[in-house]
């Protein structure tokens, strides 16, 4: 075989480093991005920050967030045109920042920081129990699950002291049943039960003895699961008891807490810092970069006047410092560039859901990706980078920009309507249905037909869900 020599012309991507650098940091959330500037300003002595001051976390008891929440009248000033916009209406579940009559009070707090096991170790060492006593209690305490329920049955509990150990199992036995009953008279009640009923029922019986009560008591222990299918007539037969009885014993029901110990979980709180501000101006909606979540970066003057001088000569020393000095202005070009990125984007969605903010989800409007990625220039890819995790303070709340993008249905007139929309106002009208009349998901999706929205039964019904709206006859008031 001959061997030779052949030219060969071929084209191919490659991604330099700053340019991968650029898309990883687009991608990251702003927390995240705060982590990665941390671990560059300890590995590159040539960056550092402009201020020492720490990113200031946006959440309802952040002081941070009153530049964006309104804490009284005065404070709409701040927003010409739209004071008649209020923080929070008509947000979706689990957005938007929480009313301050909502915050979780000092007893919860408490509740929180002292954990239950440890609430109940407290009252039992106030207890006239004998030591044996206290250590069969303080065992069940031990085998209490995060809601405060006895998973294991006493049998269970039995074995696992028994082992190898010479016990009697019937005085043993005997003896857990007593701690359990001195372990169910602690506080909160209801705990240290073995199933719903017996909780809410443990509940009931440290109330006052009346025939609401009693009631009360009798549809816990035998028709819990009527209750659960509000099939009240059934129930009222049963028992014998008429309207005004049954609502005020299932009143009573209601208020009991099934998980009593909840309260002392740990509270997860977790905040977020808004990458963007939007705000009404002379009535237009202007959008604003957070200054509270841009980190400052510069270059450190002693190390680049140090590689200055050593740019003559050769040395290792300074071949390292020029690359750490190229590093950190790639990433404090990066990192500017990332938030106008961010900024360009958002208000590109801002132009496109004024009706949204001025008027609430029902006039939310269909958008594409590829709306925004032709609008701004940019890749569907990009877009879809930019929108994940970052986040827009408005006066309707705190929204994730992939929040303002949905599906759509069509509409009579042959344009669309957004599912967003669609949901508030499935919403609206269960809100102001006949709680003895409810509307069916068929009914709903004839009334959204009346008003041009053509919707098919099965979706309203899987709106309805998503909406955490009870079927048709879970919502029948009594």
């Amino acid at each position: 075989m001959k061997q030779g020599l052949q030219l060969k012309l071929s084209q191919h991507l490659a991604l330099t480093p700053q340019l991968q650098q650029a898309i990883r940091l687009l991608q990251l959330s702003t927390l995240e991005l705060n982590q990665e500037i941390d671990q560059a300003l300890q590995d590159n002595p040539l960056l550092e920050r402009e201020d020492s001051g720490e990113i200031a976390a946006f959440s309802p008891s952040s002081d941070a967030m009153s530049a964006v929440q309104p804490a009284g009248p005065e404070s709409t000033r701040e927003f010409d045109d739209a004071p008649e916009l209020g923080w929070g209406s008509d947000m979706p579940s689990g957005q938007g920042p929480r009313d301050p009559d909502d915050d979780v009070d000092a007893g919860e707090i408490q509740a929180a920081a002292v954990g239950l096991r440890e609430h109940l170790n407290e009252q039992l060492a106030l207890t006239q129990l004998s030591e044996r006593e206290r250590r069969i209690v303080a065992f069940l305490v031990e085998a209490l699950d995060d809601d405060g329920y006895l998973t294991q049955t006493l049998d269970e509990l039995a074995e696992s002291i028994i082992g190898d150990a010479e016990v009697d199992e019937e005085e043993l036995l005997e003896e857990l049943a007593i701690g359990l009953r001195h372990l169910q008279h602690l506080d909160p009640p209801g705990i240290g039960a073995r199933s719903p009923q017996e909780c809410l029922d443990l509940q009931l019986q440290g109330m006052p003895a009346c025939l609401c009560r009693d009631l009360a008591r009798a549809i816990v222990r035998d028709h819990l699961d009527q209750f659960a299918a509000r099939d009240f007539a059934k129930i009222k037969k049963t028992l014998g008891c008429d309207d005004e009885a049954l609502r005020a014993a299932l009143g009573l029901i209601k208020s009991l807490n099934p998980r009593p110990g909840a309260p002392f979980a740990p509270l997860d709180t977790r905040y977020i810092i808004p990458d963007v501000v939007v705000r009404k101006l002379r009535g237009v909606w202007k959008v604003n970069l957070n200054g509270e979540a841009m980190p400052r970066l510069r270059i450190n003057r002693l190390y680049a006047d140090i590689l200055q001088s050593q740019r003559s000569g050769r040395g290792s020393s300074g071949a390292s410092l020029a690359g750490q000095l190229q590093e950190a202005k790639w990433l404090i070009k990066n990192v500017q560039q990332r938030f106008d990125t961010i900024q360009r984007v958002a208000q590109a969605i801002v132009d496109r859901q004024r009706a949204f903010l001025d008027h609430g989800e029902v006039a939310m409007r269909p958008l594409t990706l590829r709306e925004i990625a032709d609008a701004v220039s940019l890749h569907e890819s990009t877009i879809s980078r930019v929108t994940t995790q970052k986040y827009l303070a408005s006066p309707r709340g705190i929204f994730e920009l992939k929040y303002f993008f949905g599906s759509h249905v069509a509409t009579d007139s042959g344009g669309a309507a957004s599912s967003t929309a669609i949901r508030a106002l499935i919403k609206q009208l269960v809100g102001a249905e006949d709680g003895h009349k409810p509307l069916s998901d068929a009914r709903i999706a004839e009334i959204l037909g009346e008003q041009g929205i053509v919707v098919a039964r099965r979706t309203v019904a899987k709106y309805r869900d998503t909406l955490n709206i009870p079927p048709v006859n879970l919502r029948k008031a009594l």
